[in-house]
């Protein structure tokens, strides 16, 4: 059975709701990891969740980074191990150096909460292979920090080792400015490292992936990573 861990930061305040976002994706082993401990219990693959890690004080995600469990997140990383950050964890992850780039305050400098409709970038990695050609997935975002930005050299070699994994989309699937909510350079929404182990997306999936709530487009992002493990 595959183990889902969900890291805890002081100001993490999406942790349950990936909790039962997995859960209803088909996850059956989730568990929740404090970021003052060491040890990851086992998890085969480790989500850092939404939220304001550490009142985002400084800049998002640059105190949590230095949270004792991180070391062991890097460790786990440079092993091959899996990990996903979401919204706050993604920023995170940037901060640690897991992925590339920086996440930037949005063009408009407000904190935005609102619908936004995804189309994966490629479907070359877990989480998006098990994902439609033809759909676009209708996910909802909140964050103030949220402009993806690399340096066109960076870019060039993002777009060639394909480590694109969403970008922001109208309904229709088309890659517009009217689309992009916060100005992520190309529209991206989320990027992996060149391993293809590390993920991270500014949109919150686990929001939408319980059909009761009357939208579940995040479920199959979510489970997308299930069925690549099994």
């Amino acid at each position: 059975m595959i183990k889902a861990g969900v890291v805890v930061f002081p100001g993490s305040n999406c942790d349950q709701d990936l909790v039962e976002g997995l859960s209803h994706s088909g996850f059956k082993n989730v568990v929740k990891l404090w970021h003052k401990q060491s040890d990851l219990e086992n998890c085969d693959i480790i989500f850092l969740p939404g939220g304001f890690s550490f009142g985002d004080y400084l800049r998002s995600g640059a105190i949590a980074r230095f949270s004792p469990i991180m070391k062991e997140i890097s460790s786990f990383a440079s092993k091959g191990g899996h990990l996903v950050g979401i919204c706050n964890g993604f920023q995170i992850l940037v901060e640690a150096g897991l992925l590339p780039g920086a996440l930037l305050r949005n063009k408009d400098r407000l904190f935005i909460c609102d619908y936004t409709h995804l189309s994966p970038g490629n479907f070359n990695t877990p989480i998006t292979s098990a994902l439609s050609k033809d759909k676009t997935y209708k996910i909802p975002i909140a964050h103030g920090e949220g402009r993806y930005f690399v340096k066109e050299s960076e870019l060039a070699e993002l777009e060639q080792n394909e480590q694109i994994i969403f970008k922001y989309v109208n309904e229709f699937g088309l890659e517009t400015e009217a689309a992009n909510p916060n100005g992520s350079l190309k529209n991206i929404a989320g990027v992996c490292n060149k391993a293809r182990n590390v993920f991270g997306l500014m949109p919150h999936p686990e929001r939408v992936a319980d059909s009761r709530l009357g939208k579940a487009d995040g479920k199959p992002i979510l489970s997308s990573i299930l069925n690549f493990f099994e």
